[in-house]
Order: C-alpha cells, then sequence, then structure tokens
C-alpha cells in the first residue's frame, strides 16, 4: 500500500502529524480539543466510530463501543482493526457509524469535497460528524501572513471558516449543531494557559487557534437499516471504477518497533 505513488504524499503527512502531536505545543493543543469535545460527546453512546486524522487520538472521549483509526498504509498502522485505504475511498457500507472524526484534514487533502462526502456517506441517519479545524481568524490563522509561518506543519494548508465548512455540509446534507473554539493564547505565547482557555472557551470567543464543528444529518426521521459490521483484523480498501470494495489482510500486523 504505502508504495502507491499516490499514496504517498499523504503517508508523509501522516509522519509529519505524528510528530507534531507529540510535541509539546501539540500536546497542548490536543488537551484543549478534547477537552472540547469531551463535554459534547459524553452522552453519544454507539456502536462504531472512526476517526480521520494525521494523528492525535480524540475520538476515545466518547462512549463509542469500537473506535477505528483511519491509516493511508499498514506501516502506520497502530491496531489491529486499523481502517487502510485512501481517505477519499472508505470500505465501509453506507450509514454504518455513529461516530466520525475528521481531525485537522480537510485543510491538508488534496480533494476536501470528496472527503467529506465520504465522511458524510457513512455517518448513520441518527449519528454524529465531528470536524476539527484551524480558525484563519485566531491570532495564529492572521500571523499565517508570514512565510515562516506557512512553513510550520500547522500552518500548511488552506484554512477555512466554519461558515465556510457549514455550506459544505448543506451539500451532503448535514447541518451544524454547533460549533466550539478552544486553543486560546495570546500571540506570542503557546497555547497552555488555563484560565485563559477556560474564559475563551465558556464565552466561546471566535479567537481560538481550532474550533470543532458538531454535525448532524437533516433528516432523522427513519431509523438506519445498518449493515453488519465484521472486525478483528485490518482492512484494506481499494477504490476501483468508482465503487468502494473491501477485503481482509489476512495476517496480523507484524511491526519492527
Amino acid at each position: 500500500m504505502s508504495n502507491s505513488p499516490e499514496l504517498q504524499p499523504m503517508v508523509k503527512l501522516v509522519q509529519a502529524g505524528r510528530g507534531f502531536w507529540l510535541s509539546a505545543r501539540g500536546r497542548m493543543l490536543l488537551q484543549a480539543e478534547r477537552a472540547c469535545l469531551g463535554p459534547v460527546s459524553d452522552r453519544w453512546f454507539g456502536h462504531h466510530g472512526l476517526e480521520l486524522g494525521l494523528g492525535g487520538q480524540m475520538a476515545d472521549t466518547c462512549p463509542v463501543r469500537h473506535l477505528m483509526r483511519w491509516v493511508p498504509c499498514l506501516e502506520l498502522a497502530d491496531t489491529a482493526e486499523s481502517l487502510v485505504c485512501h481517505p477519499d475511498g472508505l470500505p465501509l457500507p453506507d450509514g454504518c457509524l455513529d461516530l466520525v472524526v475528521i481531525h485537522h484534514l480537510l485543510e491538508v487533502a488534496e480533494e476536501p469535497h470528496r472527503l467529506l462526502q465520504e465522511a458524510a456517506r457513512v455517518v448513520a441517519d441518527d449519528g454524529h460528524l465531528i470536524i476539527f479545524g484551524w480558525s484563519p481568524l485566531s491570532p495564529f490563522g492572521l500571523s499565517r501572513l508570514l512565510p515562516k509561518r506557512r512553513r510550520e506543519f500547522c500552518g500548511q494548508g488552506r484554512w477555512r471558516t466554519p461558515s465556510r465548512l457549514a455550506e459544505w455540509l448543506a451539500f451532503v446534507d448535514f447541518e451544524v449543531q454547533r460549533v466550539d473554539y478552544c486553543g486560546f493564547r495570546v500571540p506570542g505565547r503557546p497555547v497552555g494557559n488555563r484560565r485563559l482557555e477556560v474564559f475563551g472557551r465558556r464565552h466561546n470567543l471566535p479567537l481560538g487557534e481550532c474550533y470543532m464543528i458538531h454535525a448532524r444529518r437533516r433528516s432523522m426521521l427513519a431509523r438506519p437499516n445498518r449493515k453488519q459490521l465484521a472486525f478483528g483484523k485490518p482492512m484494506v480498501g481499494h477504490a476501483i471504477n468508482g465503487a468502494t470494495r473491501l477485503r481482509k489482510q489476512p495476517e496480523q500486523i507484524t511491526r519492527d518497533e
């Protein structure tokens, strides 16, 4: 999988992303984002969930029984149930997941519209879609006008406002339920000022470095007719002629780390 030329850019992004989220700044931001998600999702019980991101596990704060994490190749899989595929072609049936989290992936994806369409496709009618993004109107977002900021990992890609993503979500028949901001800091100072974080979140000031969008499908009248999912080994997906296919990896992952 990792030898595929079309996957190489995504593999490099995931590797760089994991390095960033393990850094001091990344850990502080991740803590702020998890604190933002926790109170919202503590009552979202469900069977299956999926996290699409470049590192920094988020959705384990949600009470979903079975949680998968997407990776672009087997070498990056850290669990036996990782979902190995291109993010534009998820090897899952329609409406099978109770929760999908997109964690700072839309900014750097080559085709963000297709990624969002795939994520929306696999969310059940009564499920939840969470998007974490970088806020272009935050102090750090405005500082991206400086070339050195764009060279930083979290300064890369194209940042979009929550209102812009709300338009995208409407196109896939989802509606924004709420937008929460987090990652507050004084310009030139690191994230981690607890008082500033509490104050910013309490008043939901649109000055946080990150935002969280909670969206749900507009039509939730019909109960979902979900297909049964079988898990236990990494699933490797292939998009062939526009169709998403699924095959099971015959052996467990072995790692040399």
